[in-house]
């Protein structure tokens, strides 16, 4: 087979839809076991993939990591895989580029510890891989969007990012269907933002969310626009702890979407989402405290294969007391049993703590956020 065949059919969608009809539980776990690591990098590259990363961030011990270094690395692969084909995946073909330019980084101990890469080894490698101009590029926010850096901002206008959207190939949203007292609720910790109106201009411009990744998830757009209909790989890295990650990822899109400018829109979904969490949370608190003034909101809904099953989540943005917060909200279906095993074992903790649980801003996306717009 091809590499351009494999491409077709290296994909956690592709299975026959006859025989997952007789088989849903045969078929769910081979479609969770396929949902694994970016729908940019095939099976093969997966090892390699991998190995960089640690290099690049999750084999420092935890005293010495800057999540930026990772989204550095994120991004060195991101724009090699669109520069060289956007059409296809990474593969182990590709590996040779970049044993050339980071190998002698990663063998050698005159600059960092053996098989780890400094931040300036990485930029010194991508000059290597990519050219003189990605350091310049990267630290350029009209040049880097959806994780990858541009030569030039007219590059950088063109891109389009339904390139990443073929690859990924979506199956159908899973909205939670049980009845919502079989359901999970629950509510994260609210992080406080700088402001509302720098959180508004960083999420309605969605190619900046890469920017905002952490070293156990990233957020990166698949359609081109602003948040209304706005789809979204997630990658999620397990294990980061040890500093031995397990890669898996899935697939949300924004079904709703709420602001001032239709404020009976805007008080119904939240106010839906506190008679839901009053009803059928496990003593959950309110999504916004009384007297606190609701400002955005939106769902996000997930597709099949997802690693946490059928449910969507919800990001909304509050004022209280003067100052800005941010909160993640979701509601679950009861798990599959592959999924849910995955999950207490190595997801549960890495889910909380991106959304804000546990004040480690290495982890948090929201923490991310307000570091972004401050």
């Amino acid at each position: 087979m091809s590499t351009a065949d494999e491409d077709l059919v290296d994909h956690p969608d592709d299975v026959d839809e006859e025989h997952a009809t007789a088989t849903p539980k045969r078929t769910g776990l081979i479609r969770f076991a396929r949902m694994a690591g970016s729908s940019i990098a095939g099976k093969d590259a997966a090892p390699w993939v991998t190995d960089f990363l640690n290099a690049a961030y999750y084999r420092r011990p935890v005293e010495e990591r800057d999540v930026d270094d990772l989204r550095l690395a994120f991004s060195v692969l991101t724009t090699y895989w669109y520069r060289k084909d956007p059409t296809r995946r990474l593969h182990m073909t590709d590996l040779p580029a970049f044993h050339r330019a980071f190998g002698g980084g990663r063998f050698s101990t005159e600059v960092s510890d053996r098989g780890r890469l400094t931040r300036e080894e990485l930029l010194a490698g991508a000059v290597e891989l990519l050219g003189d101009w990605f350091p310049e590029a990267y630290a350029d926010d009209a040049r880097r969007g959806w994780g990858i850096a541009f030569p030039t901002t007219d590059e950088h206008a063109a891109y389009d990012p339904g390139h990443r959207l073929k690859l990924a190939r979506l199956g159908e949203l899973t909205p939670e269907h049980a009845p919502p007292g079989e359901q999970t609720w629950h509510t994260y910790d609210p992080v406080e933002m700088p402001s509302a109106e720098g959180v508004i201009a960083a999420l309605t411009r969605p190619e900046t969310w890469p920017d905002y990744a952490t070293e156990v998830g990233r957020f990166t757009p698949l359609r081109p626009g602003g948040l209304a209909d706005q789809t979204f790989e997630i990658e999620v890295a397990a294990g980061t702890d040890a500093g031995r990650p397990v890669f898996t990822r899935g697939y949300v899109t924004i079904s709703t979407l709420v602001t001032p400018d239709d404020p009976e829109a805007l008080h119904a979904w939240f106010d839906a989402l506190e008679r839901g969490l009053a009803a059928y949370g496990d003593d959950e608190p309110r999504a916004v405290p009384p007297g606190g003034t609701p400002i955005v909101g939106f769902d996000l809904t997930t597709h099949r294969g997802h690693f946490m099953g059928a449910g969507h989540n919800r990001l909304l943005l509050y004022e209280y007391e003067g100052r800005a917060w941010v909160k993640a909200a979701g509601t679950w279906d009861p798990m599959p049993w592959h999924i849910g095993g995955a999950y207490r074992l190595a997801g549960r903790d890495a889910q909380h703590a991106y959304w804000g649980e546990g004040a480690d801003p290495q982890r948090s996306l929201l923490h991310q956020l307000a570091k972004a717009v401050a």
